[in-house]
């Protein structure tokens, strides 16, 4: 499963119909319907804000709608190519300005499936990692033995903050927190824990 690592987006003009596909990186429906509520905050001129999206470490949370455009022709086509993507922890919303001319249901199709498509390709993904926060203090002659443990690992959002001693926080995969502790209690002769 692969998740966003960033926003994303893209716009098409179709017989003078302008859509504009944005792709944002969620965890929850409530994050869902905060971003919906913005969205048609931020483009209040609209005439659709459609919206698809997929949540959870198994994309087992979706939803979609179709924001006022004819059944099943915006947010179901939206899932649809969201379900067959891969990824999951994402939201992708398609703004519509409706230009003067009909689409029909299968131009409806066309352009809400192609507006995701569209966005994915142009959007960066990673691979989802279950992260463990973990935090450690230590001084200023260990801390060089310790960042000498962390060249071994992956490890994101590290903070560090020296004051009498060194504060360090930041994330690592679960599956490498208790090799991650072990290693640093051991190259520090137990003087440095690992907290999470």
């Amino acid at each position: 499963m692969k998740i966003p690592t960033h926003y994303a987006s893209c716009e098409e003009t179709i017989k003078g119909s302008r859509f504009l596909a944005e792709l944002f990186l969620i965890s929850s429906q409530a994050q869902v319907r905060e971003k919906i509520k913005a969205q048609k905050q931020k483009y209040p001129d609209a005439t659709h804000v459609c919206h698809a999206f997929i949540c959870g470490k198994n994309a087992e949370i979706m939803g979609m709608s179709d924001d006022g455009e004819p059944s099943g022709t915006a947010g179901r086509p939206m899932l649809d190519v969201l379900k067959g993507s891969g990824a999951t922890n994402l939201l992708v919303t398609i703004t519509r300005w409706f230009g003067g001319t009909l689409l029909g249901t299968g131009g409806l199709v066309h352009a809400y499936g192609n507006g995701v498509k569209n966005v994915l390709a142009v959007a960066e993904f990673e691979e989802l990692v279950e992260k463990s926060d973990f935090s450690l203090v230590c001084d200023y002659q260990q801390y060089q033995v310790v960042k000498k443990v962390f060249e071994n690992f992956n490890l994101y959002d590290v903070a560090e903050d020296f004051g009498e001693a060194i504060t360090i926080k930041g994330q690592i995969a679960q599956t490498d927190f208790d090799p991650f502790s072990k290693k640093i209690f051991d190259a520090t002769n137990g003087k440095v824990q690992i907290k999470n």
